[in-house]
């Protein structure tokens, strides 16, 4: 496809999902190319980390990291909006972004590789996306070596067995809220979608996907069941919401999700890395949390800071985020 960006991803990476949707919603021209063995030598020519998705840009450069990447691409593609021209709404939008790329990606990763029906079968569409001419032996051999691997790197979402009721019994509530956001609106702002839907879409698209939470969702949350659906394919149709008509369902999920859970564990992840601990404590919502540190947190949290940093008529803003709880946890 001349001229054309090429996205270097699989289906059940939730942030290479996300970049496809964006780029579905943007109408970008592109090329999704699942990374397999067979892409490989393509893919390590354009990589700088071993990492997807990874985005291939027309004039050959290779751009990694989700969030930075879409806006970069979206200087040039302004239309349609994918930010709310309130500035207010529009940090928001960035925050839940934040929220969904590192927050809930604990949901998903947890459950993903806590029960032997979800193991087996996300290790098997892994091993048949990397190599789909296997023969089954060497098909179930591939998967039994991917699930043993994927299952010694759940400590990295904080998954072990002090949190993962906690992972489990918070997804759930949050569900719920989600579900009475979304029963009255087609994505998270209003009748378009923005960062925000992108960032939560792609972690809800692959616990959808997942045979544990997937019969959750269809069986418990219909309205968010139709936006994992609608957002394969988004589009415009209207305009962003208000504040004013957003708070009601929108505020649960900014005060209890958001300012509950995400920004006191992101405080408490950037002072252990600061301080070079290899695991830390922080008590959420009455629960004793421990896992070791992201260091990728630590980078995008500053970055999210540094939007906050930026916004126009920081008045309102604040104004805003302390209504929610979230006004302090924003603060270094």
């Amino acid at each position: 496809m001349d001229g054309a960006y090429r996205i270097f991803g699989s289906e059940m990476s939730p942030y290479s999902v996300k970049v496809r949707s964006w780029f579905r919603y943007k109408n970008i021209a592109h090329e999704w190319v699942p990374r397999s063995a067979a892409t490989a030598p393509e893919f390590q020519k354009y990589a700088k980390i071993p990492v997807i998705p990874l985005v291939v840009t027309p004039d050959e450069r290779g751009l990694q990291d989700s969030t930075p990447l879409m806006e970069e691409i979206e200087q040039a593609h302004r239309a349609p909006a994918t930010e709310p021209a309130d500035p207010a709404l529009a940090f928001l939008s960035a925050l839940i972004e934040e929220f969904g790329d590192e927050w809930a990606n604990k949901w998903m990763f947890h459950y993903r590789w806590a029960r032997d029906v979800d193991q087996i079968a996300s290790a098997g569409r892994i091993a048949l996306s990397v190599s789909p001419g296997m023969d089954e032996t060497a098909w179930a051999n591939a998967a039994s070596k991917i699930r043993e691997r994927m299952t010694g790197r759940v400590w990295f979402v904080g998954s072990n067995a002090q949190n993962a009721r906690f992972i489990e019994e918070t997804f759930l509530a949050a569900l719920g809220r989600l579900e009475a956001h979304l029963s009255t609106r087609a994505y998270l702002f209003g009748a378009r979608p923005c960062f925000a839907d992108f960032g939560l879409w792609g972690q809800f698209y692959c616990l959808w996907t997942d045979p544990t939470t997937g019969a959750i969702i269809e069986a418990r949350a219909r309205h968010t069941l139709a936006w994992i659906q609608r957002m394969l394919w988004p589009r415009a149709e209207g305009d962003f919401e208000t504040w004013s008509s957003l708070e009601g369902t929108l505020t649960p999920i900014l005060r209890e999700e958001v300012a509950g859970l995400f920004l006191p564990w992101s405080r408490a992840n950037a002072a252990a890395i600061a301080s070079g601990a290899e695991e830390f404590d922080v008590k959420l919502r009455g629960h004793d949390w421990r896992q070791k540190p992201q260091k990728y947190h630590a980078k995008s949290l500053a970055a999210l800071r540094g939007k906050y940093e930026a916004t126009a008529d920081r008045k309102a803003l604040d104004a805003v985020l302390a209504s929610v709880s979230c006004l302090d946890g924003l603060k270094a």
